[in-house]
């Protein structure tokens, strides 16, 4: 069954919304364990939310924090596969909702880490809510403080590991794809973590609220020209559907390393904007 957050995409009630986000799928929460994707690249969310670790000699990388209350989960995962959370020295995010940032405040408090993300995004870290949509309490998260602000461009790196933020504005004003070499059993490869281009429980238009911020759609359209320009072997995602995690892991050690797939992320990206103009279409059709 398909989580609400992604059936609520074409709707355009804000009641709705909120129905999808405070109901959040159960996987969202629950602990999986920890598994190895890449040489030092690992994965230590939920079943159904993703947190990526980046391991170096001097410190650590993780990406995004999970759900509120979570943290610990998060914690347990690094410590299972060997690591210390407290040698995490980067915190990273995709984009601010509550469902990705929920987790950073308390992760930030027990790490000691430094939180680096996108000036779009800097705002709704900082206050835990949800641009546009702040009268949506179950949209909210713990707040947490930015420490380093990132443009378009920018890069982050631990220990010889280079990180570079690519935002990819419209899911959220600062989403921001991360992209990054890895290693494969000593072979080089290129990693990408997509923030996301789904519409969600974002108003593209609306003509009573309007956008869910001004110039919502022309990023969305910004973000997948950005897309299209950028290559990886490994594609990942903040939800495990997004990138047919399960499927993937249960191929783990039987073969050719199953999140290798050079032609991923375009084929995500396709998908993800015939979806979105879809999408403005039945909110342009519903605001006439």
């Amino acid at each position: 069954m398909k989580p609400l957050w992604i059936a609520a995409g074409a709707a355009t009630l804000a009641g709705l919304a909120a129905v999808a986000f405070a109901q959040s799928p159960a996987s969202w929460v629950t602990p999986t364990a920890p598994f190895k994707i890449a040489d030092n690249l690992y994965y230590v969310g939920s079943a159904g939310i993703s947190t990526f670790l980046i391991t170096t000699p001097k410190g650590h990388i993780l990406i995004d924090g999970g759900m509120p209350g979570t943290a610990k989960q998060i914690e347990a995962s690094i410590t299972t596969l060997g690591f210390k959370p407290t040698d995490v020295k980067v915190l990273l995010n995709t984009h601010a909702h509550f469902d990705h940032a929920g987790g950073l405040a308390a992760l930030k408090a027990d790490t000691g880490a430094k939180l680096a993300a996108s000036a779009g995004d800097r705002p709704a870290l900082e206050t835990g809510t949800y641009p546009g949509s702040e009268d949506i309490k179950a949209f909210n998260f713990a707040p947490v403080k930015v420490d380093r602000v990132l443009k378009d461009g920018d890069t982050v790196g631990v220990g010889g590991e280079v990180l570079t933020a690519h935002v990819t504005p419209g899911h959220t004003a600062g989403c921001t794809t991360w992209t990054f070499p890895v290693k494969i059993e000593g072979k080089p490869a290129q990693a990408i973590v997509y923030c996301s281009t789904s519409v969600a429980a974002n108003r593209l238009v609306s003509k009573t609220r309007g956008p869910q911020y001004p110039g919502i759609v022309a990023d969305y359209e910004k973000s997948f020209a950005t897309l299209k320009s950028l290559k990886a072997d490994i594609f990942l995602a903040p939800h495990g559907e997004q990138f047919d995690m399960d499927e993937k892991r249960a191929r783990l050690g039987k073969g050719p390393n199953p999140f290798v797939d050079p032609t991923e992320l375009q084929v995500r990206t396709a998908a993800s904007e015939q979806a979105f103009r879809q999408d403005l279409a039945k909110q342009q059709e519903a605001a006439r």
